[in-house]
């Protein structure tokens, strides 16, 4: 996790949503940022969760039942039944830096990343309820969002992804999250330089805020 004295970088979580395995604007753009990021984090390790291949399974009520079954009160079956929740969390907390590559699907989410988002918030788990709110749990983690779309402007009234995710990593903890813009009308390799250009002043500006 990052230091709050020298914010070392240990590990980078780098998360495909894309279901493009090739010709993927957003995952040659995390292609760049994490090369970036390791030539700055030389001793960091870098995991790679691409959700197209991970095949994650969609709550179902066996896995509810299991959420709110204490832990110690929880059968082998409901065990099993969150493992994958349990191994994308740990995934999470062991992160110092998330990279998330995803296009913006009919005006928001991809299902995979959907998906995700529904094993990874879990209450008493990643978030917690107050008696002033909801606090979520995940520390010391910053994020960036490479965010492509063939159409659909980023911050549109069309565009339904965006703020979704910063909600939703803000309210498990994440406070810290960069949106990367590949998006609208413009040619990918447009798109590309834009979007790179504004990864080198966002490194910038992290390195001089840290």
């Amino acid at each position: 996790m990052v230091s709050s004295n020298n914010h070392e970088v240990t590990r980078i979580l780098r998360i495909d949503a894309s279901g493009r395995k090739f010709s993927s604007l957003s995952r040659e753009i995390a292609d760049n940022l994490i090369n970036r990021l390791e030539k700055k984090h030389s001793q960091a390790k870098v995991i790679t969760r691409d959700l197209i291949d991970s095949q994650l399974p969609f709550v179902d009520q066996k896995m509810i039942n299991a959420f709110f079954t204490p832990a110690v009160e929880r059968t082998e079956a409901q065990n099993q039944h969150l493992e994958v929740s349990h191994t994308l969390i740990d995934e999470l907390n062991s992160a110092d830096i998330v990279v998330l590559a995803v296009p913006i699907y009919n005006f928001s989410v991809p299902a995979v990343l959907k998906a995700w988002i529904d094993l990874v918030c879990r209450a008493g788990v990643t978030f917690k309820f107050t008696e002033n709110g909801a606090v979520g749990l995940i520390r010391n983690c910053r994020a960036y969002a490479i965010v492509t779309s063939g159409g659909t402007e980023i911050g549109s009234n069309i565009d339904f992804l965006t703020s979704y995710l910063k909600h939703v990593f803000n309210f498990i903890g994440i406070e810290d999250l960069e949106i990367i813009r590949a998006d609208g009308r413009k040619n990918n390799q447009l798109k590309l330089e834009l979007a790179m250009a504004q990864i080198d002043r966002l490194l910038e500006a992290k390195a001089l805020a840290y």
